[in-house]
């Protein structure tokens, strides 16, 4: 069987609506025995006959099981730092809260252990990545697990300290809703 038709085949079978994201590595496992070369050139010229976008850098998207429920960079961000420690935070968690009237639409904030940086995913929106130095240990009574977005998320506590600690602007807050002092 040609490897475009056992990828594809491979990946009807993997993907599910929560699994919908897949890395170029999950996808090799699926036609190993063709040399490296020749994986990148079918990667490159198949992937909008198998339903693939490139979503963002080491991020593929099968667009035949993807849900149009407005998780897709929650779901990438997990997939780009399921190595590491991460979190929801900053402008996302306080815009949840109602603490702040304004965020960027189609834009999350993600503390992690890893590497900080920006993630455009195109036309989805951006996933921005926030260092941090602290361990899970020492915020553990301010995150709980979130079911809705499969990831850990600050309270609103912690979120202003990562606002404060990462000196992004507090004139967004609105203090009279939050139970600390500005």
């Amino acid at each position: 069987m040609q490897p475009v038709r056992r990828l594809k085949q491979g990946l009807a079978k993997l993907a599910t609506p929560e699994r919908c994201l897949f890395t170029p590595s999950d996808m090799r496992a699926l036609v190993p025995d063709i040399s490296d070369q020749s994986w990148r050139a079918l990667l490159s010229r198949s992937a909008q006959e198998i339903g693939l976008v490139r979503l963002c850098r080491g991020l593929y998207l099968y667009l035949p099981a993807e849900r149009p429920d407005g998780l897709l960079l929650f779901r990438a961000a997990a997939r780009l730092r399921a190595r590491d420690f991460y979190y929801l935070s900053l402008e996302t968690v306080l815009s949840e809260a109602g603490v702040i009237s304004q965020v960027q639409q189609c834009w999350i904030s993600v503390m992690t252990s890893g590497r900080g940086g920006t993630i455009s995913c195109g036309r989805r929106g951006t996933i921005e990545f926030i260092h941090t130095s602290r361990k899970p240990d020492q915020l553990a009574q301010h995150l709980t697990y979130d079911d809705r977005y499969g990831m850990l998320r600050a309270d609103v506590t912690l979120a202003i300290r990562d606002m404060r600690a990462t000196r992004r602007d507090l004139d967004l807050i609105d203090w009279s809703v939050v139970n600390e002092p500005a």
